[in-house]
């Protein structure tokens, strides 16, 4: 038997990044998609990456075991989620943060943080209401264990 030559690969056509279509930015992303993209966790440590500032692929590629191609598909369903942008810089792309599609995540997910932080303030306003009372009431003993003298002002204009 021969053997058949590995068929050649056609070069994909460029697609414009969405952005550049029609000057349309891409849809916004819907809660689940952010909370999708963040829920991975090589795709959280991208993102920690990314608060320092642009970097390439090929430069996030290096902090990981998996492949570039893995990496690359990563970076995609971040930049689907409109949490990353990539623009072309030279001949590199490079991926910066993004972090306006969170804003509805964070405040979805304040929704829970925020009644442990009412149960804080509520128990500190309770140990103040307490502290208080505690306080009126020594002041209430003291004034009844010593009696205070008569006001002299008050005796002289009756």
């Amino acid at each position: 038997m021969s053997q058949l030559p590995a068929p050649r690969q056609r070069p994909r056509p460029h697609r414009p990044a969405p952005e550049q279509e029609g000057g349309q930015p891409p849809p916004a992303a819907s809660l689940d998609d952010v909370a999708a993209a963040v829920a991975d966790p090589v795709r959280r440590r991208i993102l920690e990456m990314l608060l320092d500032g642009p970097r390439s692929a090929g430069g996030i590629a290096r902090h990981f075991t998996i492949s570039r191609p893995a990496v690359s598909r990563h970076l995609r369903v971040l930049r689907e989620s409109g949490i990353v942008r990539d623009e072309s810089v030279g001949r590199q792309r490079l991926y910066a943060l993004d972090t306006s599609p969170l804003a509805e995540l964070e405040a979805w997910t304040g929704l829970f943080t925020r009644a442990a932080g009412w149960e804080q303030r509520l128990d500190a306003l309770d140990t103040e209401v307490r502290r208080t009372r505690r306080e009126r009431r020594h002041a209430a003993d003291d004034s009844a264990d010593h009696p205070r003298a008569p006001d002299h002002q008050q005796e002289e204009s009756a």
